[in-house]
């Protein structure tokens, strides 16, 4: 059972193993999640797919204000450092490391990445987490891959979650067969509806990932739901 809180667009809050893990922190500028006290949330780790604006707006405070470790690529753990953040870990694509929940492999996402002052952030990734509770892989900002073939080989995962708005990621139609490629049929959408270019049809969506076969959930900002 995982138990999850949807914070808008691709922010999650995930408690597993006794341990609170955030992803991709974009709450304060995020007009549809205006209802929600970014100082109410707490976590043991912030984990970071990738340096553009709309997934670590508030990772800067959060890390400041939180007795928490950041995880995410060799440079964006280097970047948020210098801001004087020290409890970071950083990763590579392909690299697994056991942390007290359980087990993280980073994998590859085909998406662009840099950061706020326009440095180099390292390649955009996604996560693949294991515990004795459950597997799930959180994609990041990525469009379809081949690569997404390969972690079926290793992993079976219990839960997705997908980029779903287009323009700048996946469509839903693309996510929908992405869940083929990854063997896995129970999906949480993320990355839609937020601003103009990433507006969806959710009834199309859902429907899209019905013709596969597939579950789309798409949660409420602020809802929290078990998995």
């Amino acid at each position: 059972m995982l138990n999850v809180t949807y914070y808008g667009h691709s922010c999650f809050l995930v408690e597993t193993g006794g341990s609170k893990i955030l992803f991709d922190p974009f709450i304060s500028p995020n007009e549809l999640a205006k209802e929600i006290n970014l100082d109410g949330i707490s976590c043991d780790y912030i984990f970071v797919s990738h340096g553009h604006p709309d997934h670590i707006a508030d990772l800067e405070y959060l890390g400041k204000k939180l007795d928490c470790t950041i995880v995410s690529s060799f440079e964006i753990c280097n970047w948020i450092s210098d801001k004087g953040i020290k409890k970071v870990h950083s990763m590579n694509l392909g690299g697994e490391w056991d942390f007290n929940f359980g087990r993280v492999k980073m994998v590859y996402a085909a998406h662009s990445n840099s950061l706020p002052d326009g440095t180099y952030g390292g390649t955009a990734s996604g996560f693949v987490f294991k515990n004795t509770e459950t597997c799930f892989y959180y994609a990041g900002d990525t469009a379809l891959t081949n690569d997404m073939n390969l972690i079926p080989l290793k992993f079976n995962l219990d839960l997705a979650f997908l980029p779903i708005g287009n323009n700048y990621t996946m469509s839903a139609e693309d996510a929908a067969l992405a869940t083929d490629f990854i063997k896995c049929k129970k999906i949480i959408g993320m990355h839609y509806d937020t601003f103009g270019f990433i507006k969806i049809d959710h009834q199309k969506a859902l429907e899209s990932f019905k013709a596969k076969g597939a579950n789309l959930t798409l949660m409420g900002i602020g809802e929290t739901a078990n998995f």
